[in-house]
């Protein structure tokens, strides 16, 4: 079976989906694996490195796809301009594609990788279990942007991150609220705290509360009887009315005192939750900055333009998307190791083993034989 890698092509997208150690995992299995020409350069990760761990170099991107059983990329698929021809299009009919493809938004292409009878998988769609913790790249990849908002937002901010005792007087801590806290936001915790800022983080689900405050922030709580905000997953889920308003004013009082304030709220597949309304924008101090994080998705902020900075009266408003592909070493190596996880799991003997009643593999799955087989994307399609 061959498993290739093509060059990603979506516009400041550095990341690739393998690295030389999990090419020698992938060949141990069985795998034969074909990497496209350059396809490593933006994560500094050279064609001979790669021939080294014993993938083979292919040059011609036409020859790549037809040759592969399966391609593995981090970005889905879109038109190559310079090819003339859409990625999807390329994919050998009844082949294996598997990416961080949002299915749910993604509607056309979905239906082009099913009038291919490709066996699709999406990286979005790998269930939370312990069992496959390690192929979850969702979170590797929200650890890394958590980390690097912080130091986005330090390097927007006018102030320093730390309480400074100086001849001139004392410089008090910059502020920083993180809206989420999941892996992102407790990454961003931890870093503010260790830049020395003063944190302050708040969340949906109660259950975070412990992890937050062991980090040495401090957690903003809404007063409910109810776990509202708690869904599957660990993930959090859209909460009622009441608990929106009371939310709303919680984080309209503490927003207007921090200096920064990063945004991690989001639900796969669905648009961005609005946690900061214009309102509370005009509320905020000169020189204060928000980091959007779902920036992707519409972003939490009602004024975020996506992979945009923009200035509103002085508040800094940064929509940078694909913040996890600025430092594309460490997260090509993260994202490399989730796909190696999921795909030696899914081919153990070195073929497809598509055992549809593995609670994995057909979590991962959305496609199958020109059916979709994700109930969440079949209703999206049909919506």
């Amino acid at each position: 079976m061959i498993v290739a890698i093509p060059k990603e092509i979506n516009p400041g997208e550095n990341r690739v989906a393998v690295v030389p150690s999990t090419v020698k995992e992938l060949v141990k299995k069985g795998l034969t694996v074909h990497v496209e020409t350059g396809a490593g350069a933006g994560s500094f990760i050279s064609d001979n490195a790669f021939q080294d761990a014993g993938a083979k170099i292919i040059n011609d991107t036409k020859e790549l796809y037809n040759s592969a059983d399966m391609i593995l990329k981090v970005y889905h698929p879109i038109m190559n301009e310079k090819l003339g021809v859409h990625e999807a299009d390329l994919l050998k009919e009844g082949s294996g594609f598997t990416s961080l493809l949002q299915t749910t938004r993604e509607m056309d292409l979905v239906r082009k990788l099913v009038e291919k009878k490709i066996t699709g998988f999406s990286m979005h769609l790998v269930p939370r279990t312990t069992l496959a913790q390690k192929m979850d790249a969702l979170s590797s990849q929200a650890n890394i942007a958590g980390y690097k908002a912080v130091l986005m937002g330090a390097v927007h901010i006018g102030v320093y991150m730390p309480l400074l005792m100086t001849a001139a007087g004392t410089i008090p801590p910059a502020k920083v609220l993180i809206l989420g806290a999941g892996v992102a936001g407790l990454q961003a915790i931890a870093t503010a705290k260790r830049l020395g800022a003063q944190v302050e983080a708040f969340d949906v689900r109660p259950v975070v509360k412990e992890q937050v405050e062991s980090l040495g922030a401090k957690f903003v709580e809404v007063e409910s009887d109810t776990s509202d905000g708690v869904g599957e997953g660990g993930y959090a889920k859209e909460t009622s009315d009441d608990y929106k308003k009371k939310q709303s004013a919680l984080i309209k009082e503490h927003i207007a005192k921090s200096d920064m304030v990063i945004t991690t709220a989001l639900i796969p597949g669905r648009p961005a939750p609005i946690l900061i309304p214009d309102d509370m924008v005009e509320g905020m101090k000169p020189g204060s900055v928000i980091i959007d994080l779902a920036a992707e998705n519409g972003g939490n902020c009602s004024m975020t333009k996506k992979d945009e900075v923009i200035n509103v009266n002085d508040i800094i408003i940064d929509g940078t998307v694909n913040i996890a592909g600025s430092m594309p070493v460490h997260a090509s190596q993260m994202y490399a190791k989730n796909i190696s996880a999921f795909v030696t799991y899914l081919c153990p003997e070195g073929e497809m083993n598509l055992n549809l009643e593995d609670e994995i593999i057909s979590g991962a799955m959305f496609s199958h034989n020109g059916e979709v087989t994700n109930e969440m994307t079949k209703q999206a399609l049909n919506s």
